[in-house]
């Protein structure tokens, strides 16, 4: 059985979102290609199983933050291609930003100290 530490880290619920909208930046991809763009940009660390990322495009369609067209992939296979739209540009700026903030004040927790946090403005009162 591995050690909690052998294993890959799982994605905290509601990051995947954000990780979608962020492969899609630089142009359209399709679901496969996605994937492999967030494992890639991770260093290997966060693979998207099939199972999550499929439901998490379509809704992601639903709330006009992809738009999605079909298209031809490289291994010459018709393929749902998703691209950014500006709602998804919106959104993706507002959940990068609180990201960093709860990163940053985590990172100061497990650091041990809280002038990180109260430089940010993120500081709390016991």
């Amino acid at each position: 059985m591995p050690k909690p530490t052998d294993q890959r880290p799982e994605i905290p619920p509601g990051t995947l979102d954000l990780l979608i909208l962020q492969a899609v930046t630089r142009g359209s991809l399709h679901g496969y290609a996605i994937a492999r763009r967030i494992k890639e940009r991770s260093g290997g660390e966060l693979l998207v199983e099939e199972g999550s990322l499929y439901p998490a495009l379509h809704r992601l369609v639903r709330l006009k933050q992809l738009a999605a067209e079909w298209g031809t992939s490289e291994n010459n296979r018709r393929a749902r291609f998703y691209r950014i739209t500006t709602a998804g540009q919106k959104r993706l700026k507002a959940d990068a930003s609180a990201w960093q903030r709860v990163s940053a004040a985590v990172t100061a927790v497990l650091d041990g100290g809280a002038p990180a946090l109260e430089m940010r403005g993120l500081a709390w009162t016991a």
